[in-house]
């Protein structure tokens, strides 16, 4: 909530600044990872086993929109809608692209469940990053800070 709030201060000009993408490079849980696809594509029908379940993660197959998970063993368990869940152990990297196609972010594994996000992400996906727990409301706080000084000084 306090994102949001802090999100909705800032004038129109600032949030017309803010429509760039943002470049996403941090440490998470593959825990966090995973809640965070759930949360941006099947949150309101995923089933509670699955969501409940560490090593179920949705895919999707469909180019924007693809959702990729590389694992050294994963099993298909079941489809609904355009997501195909599987149970994977493992799990070295994720792929994940919005249907927009604004957002491409790629978990890797640094050891264990512990990794690293890159990619681009839409100033939207912030929040759900942050709900998962991938990013905290103090990165995006600075974020929010450093664009907002660099829109004042390019105005």
């Amino acid at each position: 909530m306090f994102l949001i709030e802090s999100f909705k201060k800032l004038d129109k000009r600032q949030r017309a600044n803010l429509a760039d993408m943002v470049t996403i490079d941090a440490a998470c849980s593959l825990e966090s990872f995973r809640k965070f696809v759930i949360l941006s594509t099947c949150n309101s029908f995923v089933p509670e086993s699955y969501y409940e379940d560490y090593e179920v993660f949705p895919e999707r197959e469909e180019s924007p929109g693809l959702i990729y998970v590389e694992a050294a063993d994963k099993v298909t368990l079941k489809k609904i809608r355009d997501m195909t869940f599987v149970n994977a152990k493992d799990v070295l990297g994720i792929i994940y692209s919005s249907k927009s196609g604004n957002t491409n972010l790629k978990w890797r594994q640094i050891r264990r469940n512990s990794g690293k996000v890159t990619g681009e992400a839409s100033t939207n996906t912030l929040v759900n990053l942050t709900e998962a727990g991938v990013i905290t409301q103090e990165w995006v706080q600075n974020y929010l800070r450093k664009k907002a000084k660099t829109s004042e000084l390019t105005n």
